[in-house]
């Protein structure tokens, strides 16, 4: 995983085995590929008018497209690149092909979300390079963060709490390096305030006002400073998952995209990227490790909830977590809440 991954950054091919050789678009350092046929998802063919693609199609199912003649790395890149949808018109015709390879299709486009790339690959492309082979199942056995372990952890005073302690978890096949910060003694008969933060560059760190990341940060951390001082404890768990998983550079694409007055869901399925692809596996492996199983999850979101529990972690209660809007960030949490199912208390 971690080389296909790497391969899918640097711009070289991969094959997935029992499929074709897949050359991503978006980074393809090989200038003279062409391909007579591209992989991209249903979301994004049905944007670009490629396929006669129902509205209640899986948007992120795979989509295998035709040309009336082969692709060039530069016909491929318009139909990648939402950025390009005004100043590139597609040279059609394009039709759908059926794909033989529905496994291997589907972790290919879920490799490219995780590589942080636009999902559109040029399928058996000549010239395009020695691939990487990966095996479709490796896929699943990474997302489930079986190989994740505490890599170390130490004494971290912050501002809601001078006496907090940060856990540092990493895994061998998986550049991202994940951390908790437990608020107050662990308790074995309190069960902890928990709160899942995605990372937001943004929000957290440049005080976006685009979302409401960072005051729901510093809220929660406040929360559980409380709650120790009441002899409880929280734990907040800081995931390396970007734009709820799309990584940080798709997900500027995506506010490029919502600048023109496409939502959130909107815009992430004109990339062709899911708008929720975060990876709660990992959390509750970690709420594990830590020794937190049963647990008062803070969200507003029932989908934390459900994926929680089915991966073996008890939420004996969801603790409302909402924070007023600003005129920047109303039609954001709008979306979430009319279009992403969260709750307002």
């Amino acid at each position: 995983m971690a080389r296909a991954i790497d391969a899918l950054r640097h711009g070289w091919p991969i094959t997935l085995e029992g499929g074709p050789t897949l050359l991503p678009v978006e980074t393809a350092i090989a200038a003279a590929a062409t391909s007579g046929e591209m992989l991209v998802s249903a979301a994004r063919a049905a944007t670009l008018k490629l396929t006669n693609q129902k509205e209640a199609a899986a948007p992120h199912a795979p989509v295998l497209i035709r040309g009336a003649e082969p692709f060039s790395l530069q016909d491929a890149q318009p139909i990648a690149d939402p950025a390009l949808d005004l100043s590139s018109p597609l040279k059609g015709p394009f039709k759908a092909e059926p794909i033989s390879w529905q496994q291997q299709a589907e972790a290919a486009l879920e490799l490219a979300r995780i590589a942080g790339i636009l999902p559109a690959f040029m399928v058996q492309p000549q010239r395009g390079g020695e691939a990487e082979t990966v095996a479709a199942s490796d896929l699943e056995h990474w997302s489930e963060g079986t190989n994740l372990t505490i890599a170390t952890r130490a004494k971290l005073p912050v501002t809601a709490a001078e006496d907090a302690q940060i856990v540092a978890f990493r895994s061998a096949d998986d550049l991202r390096e994940h951390v908790a910060l437990i608020i107050g003694e662990q308790n074995g008969d309190r069960q902890p305030l928990v709160r899942l933060h995605s990372e937001c560059l943004t929000g957290d760190i440049l005080g976006s006002l685009k979302c409401d990341c960072g005051p729901q940060l510093d809220a929660a951390l406040h929360a559980m400073a409380e709650e120790s001082r009441n002899g409880g404890w929280g734990a907040l768990l800081y995931l390396r998952q970007e734009g709820r998983g799309i990584g940080l550079i798709n997900k500027l694409r995506a506010y490029r995209l919502q600048d023109q007055g496409f939502d959130t869901v909107d815009a992430n399925q004109r990339l062709g990227l899911p708008d929720e692809a975060r990876d709660f596996p990992i959390a509750a492996r970690m709420l594990e490790l830590i020794g937190a199983r049963t647990i008062r999850l803070m969200t507003n979101n029932p989908r934390k909830v459900a994926a929680l529990e089915g991966a073996g972690i008890m939420v004996s209660e969801r603790v409302p977590h909402q924070l007023p809007d600003n005129p920047h960030n109303h039609r954001y949490l709008a979306t979430k809440r009319d279009r992403s199912g969260h709750l307002l208390t």
